[in-house]
């Protein structure tokens, strides 16, 4: 294999990867993928309180059914609870929508979920394990970094909406960054799905 050929199969072998999202780091707060869901965007602002904290991410239906975010638990809280917020007030709920081909946003401000009766209080660096369980799809695990107390997210992964079916909205930010690069490989390639 000469130079030139390792380097194209390389080129190809990272575009692939990053074109089926095998490439996802839950250094991110990504988490793993259950079904037609994948989990992106996750984190937690440090907790001023000592007894609760609250977590947002962003799950992606990329499935042809409608499906729902029953239950979350974590390591860190000896309860997680799902909220939306009307008005100025947030009001437990017992699951949330996750349309098919849209996504579900949880953000400050609007869906979001809070963990209560916490059993050590997260600080900016670590990483708070949960487990997300929907109505139909399997359970999904995901690495959530603690972020500061004051941390905004992105413009890319922020949403005015409770939750989306546009399919080409972006829910990471890594994804968005990546795909630009793709445009200047002239390296020809195809990806098949079984």
């Amino acid at each position: 294999m000469t130079r030139r050929t390792a380097s194209a199969a390389a080129l190809v072998a990272a575009a692939a990867l990053i074109l089926t999202g095998c490439g996802n780091s839950d250094s991110d707060g990504s988490g793993g993928s259950g079904g037609g869901l994948s989990v992106g965007s996750a984190y937690m602002p440090q907790p001023v309180s000592d007894s609760m904290a609250a977590g947002f991410l962003v799950i992606a239906n990329d499935g042809g059914a409608d499906d729902r975010l029953s239950s979350v638990t974590s390591d860190v809280a000896g309860e997680v609870t799902i909220h939306t917020t009307v008005g100025q007030s947030m009001e437990q709920v017992k699951d949330l929508d996750i349309p098919a081909h849209g996504k579900l946003v949880l953000e400050s401000g609007g869906d979001h979920l809070m963990f209560e009766k916490l059993k050590r209080k997260p600080k900016e660096g670590d990483t708070v394990s949960l487990e997300l369980r929907f109505t139909e799809s399997d359970p999904i695990k995901v690495e959530m970094p603690v972020k500061s107390a004051t941390y905004q997210p992105s413009a890319a992964t922020k949403s005015s909406s409770r939750s989306s079916s546009d399919p080409t909205a972006p829910t990471d930010p890594s994804t968005v960054s990546a795909l630009p690069a793709l445009s200047t490989l002239s390296v020809p390639f195809t990806t098949s799905h079984h």
